[in-house]
């Protein structure tokens, strides 16, 4: 790019430009004219990431980012070129600049960049009902992720945001779900805003809920996010997902009328409480101590409100899922429980761990007093 032309460009980008962001030209115009591509690209993220500099991020990307993006940090210069897409006209027009610029990227060098724009190009594709073309570049991103080492995690992050984003769309729960913690682990948490938390946790609890594939919400209990539902009027799912983890069929009963608050946990009732009744029956055996986990199905039905008929369905579903290990007696109609999904613990479940342990503890003073006891002469022999 002829050297006058940049300088009339940025000249006339600078007049137009805010009068406190001017001087950030002058400093721009410095840079390219040093050929100090390291900061010259810092200062653009800088400026494009100014609110002010909506108006000017396109004109900037198009006459003067793109006459040298081959010298920078190809994930910077998509970074830049995201920025500038969020001021395109509509998706057609930001689909058509972002399938430019991933074309761009698609070098051997620089298959990071590649992933990064694909997955930004799949997000638009989505809001555009192509979940066929979503789902082809997400699969080549997935795949190229794959192949890595190590990548920057703002790349990690976009794709699972998108790949979250389909399969959400795509009402395919358990993916959903996996998708979605994983951008959450890639960023972090306070840098969303309120609205944006409690929209995430949100759908998450309902496809934790919803899943016919998790049953083990740990990650989601643990996560500050879900924090975020607390004083607001879906605050009553947190408490929802606290009595799944815990098996505890009072306090679902007590909650079950907010059910008809969210269209799709009213639409899954019956499936809920199949859940719910499978988490009564590992917390009740989780309860019990590793030598008396031999159950009778009159026993597991008084614990989970189970028909005595459906017990043994029951059992053989957990066992399929793997939530239980062992067997069943149909014949004496008992369940011999060797393993239990481990999951996480509420304070009320690590009080009745601790009671199990001094009894243990009891247990083992006790015999080690017996074998004292009885073999008095062995000893002082």
């Amino acid at each position: 790019m002829d050297p006058e032309a940049v300088s009339n460009f940025l000249s006339e980008q600078r007049e137009n430009a805010p009068e406190d962001l001017q001087q950030s030209f002058l400093t721009i115009e410095d840079y390219w004219d040093r050929k100090l591509w390291h900061q010259l690209t810092d200062v653009l993220v800088e400026y494009f990431n100014t609110a002010a500099s909506a108006q000017q991020r396109l004109p900037l990307f198009r006459h003067f980012i793109l006459s040298f993006s081959e010298k920078i940090n190809q994930l910077k210069f998509v970074s830049l070129g995201l920025l500038a897409a969020t001021q395109c006209s509509d998706d057609q027009e930001r689909l058509s600049f972002l399938t430019d610029l991933t074309t761009k990227v698609n070098k051997p060098a620089s298959q990071d960049a590649y992933v990064y724009a694909l997955a930004a190009g799949s997000d638009v594709k989505l809001r555009l009902q192509d979940f066929a073309g979503a789902r082809k570049d997400l699969d080549t991103a997935e795949s190229i992720l794959d192949s890595f080492d190590s990548v920057e995690t703002e790349v990690h992050a976009a794709f699972y945001r998108t790949n979250a984003s389909y399969y959400q769309a795509e009402a395919e729960f358990g993916s959903y779900y996996k998708n979605a913690l994983l951008y959450l682990a890639c960023i972090d948490p306070k840098t969303l805003t309120l609205e944006d938390a409690q929209s995430r946790a949100y759908d998450l609890s309902i496809a934790a809920l919803v899943s016919d594939s998790i049953y083990n919400f740990g990650e989601l209990l643990l996560h500050p996010i879900l924090d975020s539902l607390n004083n607001t009027q879906h605050f009553w799912l947190r408490d929802l997902l606290f009595a799944f983890n815990r098996g505890d069929l009072n306090a679902y009963n007590v909650l079950e009328v907010n059910l008809s608050k969210a269209p799709l946990l009213e639409e899954h009732k019956t499936f809920l409480w199949q859940k719910i009744s499978l988490a009564a029956l590992t917390e009740a055996v989780f309860r019990r101590p590793p030598h008396d986990r031999a159950m009778t199905f009159q026993t597991i039905s008084q614990e989970t409100k189970v028909q005595p008929n459906e017990i043994e369905i029951l059992i053989m579903k957990a066992l399929s899922l793997g939530l239980l290990k062992g067997s069943i007696d149909q014949v004496a109609e008992v369940a011999r429980i060797n393993w239990v999904q481990p999951k996480v613990l509420d304070m009320k479940q690590i009080d009745n761990m601790r009671l199990r342990l001094k009894d243990w503890d009891s247990s083992v003073n006790n015999l080690g007093n017996w074998i004292e006891g009885i073999g008095k002469d062995v000893w002082a022999a």
